[in-house]
């Protein structure tokens, strides 16, 4: 059998909140329960919410979706008014990337987690920029 990755935790002060908030807005299946946690199913891997009361410490969580996925869940950050940048760093506002010939946007959960959305995995277009 190949290794392959199964699921994470994802800190949270609001669990149903965010997992609702992340399936929303990749068009995901509505999350499930799995013992304390909510649920977000991506492919073959799931992301588990847990609440914590304590602080959050933000992590980085990227996914690959087609062009036509792309627009749509980019529809979605926009008709939420949800600030958005074309990299991880915050430098350029309002704009999305184009790194290895695709598109690739990067905004915020409501704990703080930077969620970035790409149609090319990086390096297989060949283009750094």
């Amino acid at each position: 059998m190949a290794v392959s990755f199964n699921h994470t935790i994802i800190q949270s002060s609001d669990k149903e909140g965010s997992a609702q908030f992340l399936s929303e807005i990749l068009g995901l299946p509505e999350p499930g329960t799995f013992g304390p946690f909510a649920v977000v199913q991506v492919g073959e891997t799931s992301l588990d919410f847990a609440r914590t009361d304590e602080t959050i410490s933000p992590r980085h969580f990227a996914f690959l979706a087609s062009e036509p996925e792309f627009d749509e869940i980019f529809e979605r950050i926009r008709s939420r008014s949800l600030p958005y940048w074309a990299d991880p760093y915050r430098k350029e506002p309002g704009k999305i990337n184009h790194r290895d010939g695709g598109r690739g946007v990067y905004f915020n959960d409501p704990n703080g987690h930077v969620l970035e959305v790409i149609t090319r995995p990086y390096g297989s277009g060949g283009q750094n920029a």
